[in-house]
């Protein structure tokens, strides 16, 4: 991407993750129980970790949650998620596939599929069990920020205790320079970076190898301290899902939760 003007800005001073740095207590919910007005519906059938179908025919993806592929007919399944999706299964057989659900703020996603959050009877934050015993990788997609705190904590426990994907040889980061250009899916990068630039409607981030993180403008909200040149030299680890496009590896991030400084860089 061509580079433009900069207007540098202080850069963080910590290698955790950025999210630390930009809410406010009371703004996203730190707990994981369900509000009052969440809905009691039933599911009627379960694809795989991450998405659902209820007794009215709502197809339903979780909220805050990635959980490996299982097998279509495009690609093979991934290691661990038929594990994923048979804990999905047993959570809900176990109280009568009966749930609570909150709609995200955005509602659907691309798929057309229902964004919700979800909970066992008793206030058991599904995604955060499934993230917590390690069956996927939290997930953060603005504007639905309801619940993140419980999230990120659920994962933490997971990567603290190598549960699950943390532990699977499949699922270890991958360095930039060992990327192909076939490489897809979702995927946990790290790299260093060679180059931090402006350019078609975006903010970009250069690792080393052709890898692209790209920020949308629109999304640079979310980042109270956006990566900018001195940022060079740094190494990081983004994640999310990667595609290909004029000879470049590229995945899109839309909020600093799927970023990690790794070091301080030069």
């Amino acid at each position: 991407m061509p580079a433009k003007s900069w207007v540098n800005k202080k850069a963080p001073c910590s290698g955790v993750f950025f999210l630390l740095l930009i809410f406010s207590p009371g703004i996203y919910a730190a707990a994981c129980t369900p509000p009052a007005s969440a809905d009691t519906v039933k599911v009627r059938q379960v694809y795989d970790g991450d998405t659902l179908t209820l007794s009215d025919g709502r197809r339903i993806r979780l909220i805050g949650i990635n959980t490996p592929e299982m097998t279509s007919k495009k690609h093979p399944g991934e290691p661990l998620a038929i594990e994923a999706r048979n804990r999905l299964r047993q959570l809900l057989f176990q109280h009568g596939n009966r749930v609570q659900i909150v709609v995200g703020k955005e509602p659907k996603d691309r798929y057309g599929r229902t964004l919700g959050h979800l909970w066992l009877p008793g206030d058991e934050s599904i995604t955060a069990t499934l993230l917590r015993e390690g069956y996927g990788w939290a997930i953060t997609v603005p504007p639905n920020l309801g619940y993140l705190d419980c999230y990120q904590s659920a994962e933490k426990t997971a990567r603290e205790r190598d549960n699950g994907v943390w532990k699977h040889s499949r699922y270890q980061p991958v360095q930039s320079t060992d990327l192909k250009l076939s490489s897809s899916g979702f995927q946990r990068v790290r790299g260093a970076i060679t180059r931090v630039n402006r350019g078609g409607g975006a903010l970009w981030i250069n690792l080393e190898g052709r890898f692209a993180i790209r920020i949308p403008e629109a999304d640079l909200e979310w980042f109270p301290d956006p990566p900018e040149r001195s940022w060079i030299g740094r190494k990081i680890e983004v994640r999310g899902w990667l595609y290909s496009v004029k000879g470049e590896l590229r995945t899109n991030v839309h909020h600093p939760a799927a970023l990690q400084i790794l070091n301080q860089g030069l």
